[in-house]
């Protein structure tokens, strides 16, 4: 983070910040933050264009409460809508697994990482900068190369079929990873030598199947049912004779923490503010990412140590005396709204 040169007098802190965003229920803009806690807009501002935080704060925020071994690593992006914005850095249009469509907005890419214990929390990220010429994948590739500089020592690294490329593969290989990534329907396998067949050909007993991933090699591929939808994914053992034990069970401990990153996704929307800010330039809106992302940080470590239940529960209970104290207020003098008693009369 910024070193400082002399004591700080700023208005506007990262924690005052991240405390607005997790807090504020609709307009969690700088001018709103401004009138909330009585300081000028201009304070608000200058935070989010001074300071200068990297992905790797957020790991040293993280790793207090996390076991940096033997977890597991997810990687998946996520599009931050933002339909209406103009003028505005780092908007481009993305896949939309909400809209189920190419929307605009920004395309945020995490590193999602789930210790021994149960723990799971961003370790990595970065926002999609088609200025920088790269591809998602070469960020995974990036972001995976600096955990693991970082001190992360994961087992396995699971993702979906975005990420399921041959390089992507023989790299997590090559760390002495096992990984479970999802395979396009189309994605070739062989189950005897010199014939190649798509998965979703194939008929996969619940246990899953060895096969010969192409330009690859050994992998056992599963298959699950989403609804309507079939999904097949490759698991990679480092160890050849573990996958006669890796059966159904231990593909789906590891298939739900996959999908905690999901959930992950939908928290830093709907609690943290992720998506609703004004800011236009590419410094404020990397520093107000940073803030979401570190809020949700500690709305976990709050559910760690059982302070609260889950996030939504915490931010609901914020406004229950709020409003119940409106509502008391507001029948005062009101009492003839009430249905009146009237006794019955025999005639």
């Amino acid at each position: 983070m910024r070193k400082p040169s002399r004591p700080p007098t700023a208005c506007c802190t990262l924690p005052m910040y991240m405390g607005f965003l997790m807090s504020e229920p609709k307009s969690s803009t700088c001018t709103r933050l401004a009138e909330v806690m009585n300081i000028s807009h201009d304070s608000v501002n200058r935070f989010l264009l001074r300071e200068s935080y990297e992905p790797k704060d957020l790991f040293n925020e993280a790793k207090r409460l996390l076991n940096l071994v033997g977890g597991t690593l997810n990687v998946d992006d996520s599009t931050l809508d933002k339909p209406y914005s103009q003028h505005m850095e780092l908007v481009g249009h993305f896949w939309s697994g909400k809209h189920h469509r190419v929307v605009k907005g920004l395309n945020l890419i995490t590193l999602y990482y789930t210790d021994p214990q149960g723990r799971s929390l961003p370790v990595n990220y970065r926002v999609y900068d088609k200025g920088e010429g790269k591809t998602k994948n070469d960020y995974f590739l990036d972001m995976l190369a600096e955990v693991l500089a970082w001190g992360l020592q994961p087992n396995f690294m699971t993702g979906d079929s975005w990420y399921a490329c041959v390089d992507n593969l023989k790299t997590v290989k090559n760390h002495r990873m096992g990984f479970m990534f999802a395979v396009e329907s189309n994605r070739r396998v062989s189950t005897e030598k010199g014939t190649w067949v798509q998965v979703q050909k194939l008929d996969i007993p619940d246990d899953g199947m060895l096969v010969w991933l192409r330009d690859f090699g050994n992998v056992k591929l599963f298959r699950t049912r989403l609804k309507d939808q079939l999904r097949h994914y490759v698991v990679f053992l480092p160890e050849a004779e573990a996958y006669e034990a890796f059966k159904q069970t231990e593909f789906q401990r590891l298939h739900d923490q996959h999908w905690l990153i999901e959930q992950y996704h939908r928290m830093i929307k709907q609690v943290c503010n992720i998506e609703k800010f004004q800011v236009r330039g590419k410094v404020p809106i990397l520093n107000h990412i940073f803030a979401a992302l570190c809020g949700y940080i500690h709305l976990q470590k709050l559910q760690f140590t059982d302070i609260i239940l889950n996030a939504y529960q915490w931010q609901k209970a914020l406004y229950q005396d709020v409003v119940a104290t409106f509502i008391i207020h507001f029948m005062v003098g009101k009492e003839y709204l009430n249905p009146q008693f009237q006794a019955s009369v025999n005639a």
